[in-house]
């Protein structure tokens, strides 16, 4: 037995102040321009929240028992043999009852015996989980009174101590709490951030901010707050309380994840590429083919911790609901933290970054043409898995590349980025399946490598603005332009009225190709599923096409067709193979389970806009809702000013009350 209690007995309470923390506990509820957070800890504890260190209970617990009105006391404190903790219990400074003292004047009995208390351990994952928890105390507390204890004296909450900084570039920090996250694995329990309180301290451990960056991302928050309901963010604070990890999002991209969040890519170029902004965003795509940003953070460097924080905050701003998949470059930190926070997410690479890290990697080769032309015959053209293997083993064998490293690592990962392992994974257009398919970044044009941060948030809102005009420009041909139609198919002739005009543009490709599927014969049947053979002419070189046979599987009792291409699942969208089976048997509109809505031009997607006044659409509850909130922030605003404001804006917010009971008993 290697496991040894230190603390038989609770432990006074000059004993429980031997750990100090620094940091204020609060949620970010408003920022002075000091930095000094104000605010209350939301949160009691719960049975399952998870912590960084032993430290980081006990800040938590300690923040939790100041907003409530009562003192902490370390109770237990468990040791291994290793002398490595392993267990702890925290109580009410009430807790228990002193030792009868044999002095002359004893002091009087102050504790009432109180239950109060958590009771935490070490994981195997080396976090610490509470795993016991009493809330109920057996005495009077108040709010009022936590100033008193001596386990808060650390933890004055909108105190204007000076902040410890060690360079004229720390000079001003954003100084939050950390949120609490949702479990991806147990959308019921709770988890708070990892990642905040390390135990190790380095240069590397917050983000590098120039002077005046810090002030720029206050003030831009603040802003946005003030305009856009929902508008969401949160920050990660090293030991020291200084920013080391940022996430924001707004009201729109919140709406639009409902709609397009099926598949989402991380981009992460910026901080692979160690540009000044290290930008990491979130990024879907719309039902016209474009994209739609649903959320940026800001990391202080390629850890585990850094991008499991920050997905688990966006997780969390997005309501615990992960993707169905998810496209990163690749990376095994980023796969790493990926499978931790979305387990049951289908992860994929990205295969225009992999292909487009060939040159640097592979250039310099004997037969390096050679190498290229082959290895894209494998990637692109292989429709069966046992196809891409034997295509791989020949060029590794044919080029002498069995050293070669990357391409080691490349077919070690290949289930999670060759296009023949990935067919039954809906990626909805945002995975490349052709050399010519190129992934730009959502910022692209916008932010380069020497961009800095105050420069990119004054772009920032340029950036979506033009974004989302050209959706709504989208939007608006889609539904009032007349599309022309460039065959007789009743395919396309269906999915006209359906689908918006970029996405009919690449469906059209489609109907054009069923021209050069010459050949469509069944092969053979098997109960109510039909094998056909379809022929196809495929450009496999430059200037060089040759005849590829597609296998296609029909069933005519559920109406379902599946080709081996898989690009129903790559595109959302049937293929021509699929389209020649169902034309040769007479069926002359697309099986509904084969129209998506996220295409849709007629589904009224409720983003809530940044309208003006005269641009409310009324009939939108999100509108509404938004517009009335804008208002009230500005009565809010002034109201706060002055005493004599603040009773106007009370009595005037009654009487519109009053009148809205009198318009609904009308």
């Amino acid at each position: 037995m290697d496991e040894v209690s230190l603390n038989s007995e609770p432990v006074g309470d000059d004993d429980a102040d031997g750990f100090e923390i620094e940091g204020d506990c609060a949620m970010t509820e408003y920022v002075g321009q000091a930095g000094i957070i104000q605010g209350e800890n939301p949160l009691p504890p719960a049975v399952g929240m998870e912590f960084e260190s032993y430290e980081d209970v006990y800040y938590f617990y300690n923040c939790y028992a100041k907003d409530q009105g009562f003192g902490v006391r370390v109770s237990n404190t468990w040791y291994r043999k290793s002398k490595e903790r392993y267990r702890g219990k925290l109580s009410c400074s009430s807790a228990g009852f002193k030792k009868k003292s044999e002095a002359n004047r004893p002091r009087p009995e102050t504790r009432t015996g109180c239950p109060a208390m958590i009771k935490f351990r070490l994981m195997d994952s080396k976090r610490w989980r509470i795993i016991e928890v009493e809330v109920e105390h057996n005495h009077l507390i108040s709010p009022k009174s936590g100033k008193f204890y001596k386990s808060h004296k650390h933890l004055g909450v909108g105190t204007k101590r000076a902040l410890q900084l060690e360079s004229a570039e720390e000079a001003q920090k954003i100084r939050l709490f950390r949120t609490v996250v949702i479990d991806a694995e147990d959308s019921e329990s709770l988890d708070v951030d990892e990642g905040v309180f390390g135990n190790n301290v380095d240069y590397c451990n917050q983000l590098k901010l120039k002077v005046g960056d810090a002030q720029a991302v206050l003030n831009y928050f603040t802003h946005m707050q003030l305009i856009n309901p929902n508008f969401f963010y949160v920050v990660d604070l090293n030991e020291k309380g200084c920013l080391r990890n940022l996430f924001w999002t707004d009201a729109r991209a919140r709406v639009a994840y409902g709609y397009f969040g099926d598949v989402v890519a991380i981009d992460t170029t910026c901080l692979t590429n160690k540009y000044e902004v290290p930008l990491v965003s979130f990024v879907g795509m719309n039902h016209h083919g474009q994209s739609v940003l649903l959320g940026c953070g800001l990391l202080v460097g390629e850890t585990i911790e850094s991008y499991t924080w920050l997905f688990r905050a966006w997780l969390t701003c997005m309501l615990g609901r992960p993707p169905q998949a998810i496209i990163t470059d690749q990376c095994s930190t980023l796969q790493t933290a990926v499978a931790d926070v979305f387990p049951r997410a289908s992860h994929c690479l990205c295969l225009s970054h992999i292909m487009q890290k060939i040159p640097e990697k592979l250039e310099g080769l004997y037969e390096y043409e050679a190498i290229i032309a082959a290895l894209n015959r494998a990637v692109y053209h292989s429709l069966r898995s046992e196809e891409f293997e034997a295509a791989w083993e020949d060029m590794m064998q044919r080029h002498g590349l069995r050293d070669q490293k990357w391409l080691q690592v490349l077919y070690e990962d290949r289930k999670w980025w060759v296009p023949v392992y990935l067919k039954d994974t809906l990626l909805a257009g945002m995975f490349p399946i052709q050399p010519s398919d190129v992934v730009s970044s959502f910022f692209e044009g916008f932010l380069d490598k020497q961009t800095p941060l105050k420069e990119f948030l004054d772009k920032y809102d340029q950036v979506l603005q033009t974004k989302h005009q050209l959706e709504d420009l989208a939007d608006m041909n889609s539904r009032n332009s007349t599309y022309m139609l460039k065959s007789g198919s009743y395919f396309e002739l269906q999915l006209s009225k359906l689908y918006t005009n970029d996405i009919l543009e690449m469906f059209k490709r489609e109907v054009e190709g069923m021209y050069s599927c010459f050949s469509t014969r069944q092969l053979n049947a098997d109960g109510p599923i039909f094998t056909y053979i379809v022929k196809d002419q495929v450009e496999v070189e430059r200037n060089r096409r040759e005849a590829r046979d597609y296998e296609v599987f029909y069933n005519a009792t559920e109406m379902e067709v599946l080709c081996i291409c898989g690009l129903f699942n790559f595109k959302g969208y049937l293929c021509r193979h699929a389209l020649s089976v169902l034309n040769q048997n007479g069926i002359e509109e697309i099986p509904p389970q084969y129209i998506l809505s996220r295409w849709r031009k007629d589904i009224p997607r409720n983003y809530v806009l940044d309208h003006s006044s005269n641009g409310i659409d009324a009939n939108n509850p999100v509108h509404r809702f938004d517009h009335l909130y804008k208002c009230v922030v500005q009565v809010v605003e002034e109201g706060r000013k002055s005493e004599d404001r603040y009773k106007f804006a009370l009595q005037a917010l009654d009487q519109i009350l009053n009148k809205l009971r009198l318009v609904d008993n009308q």
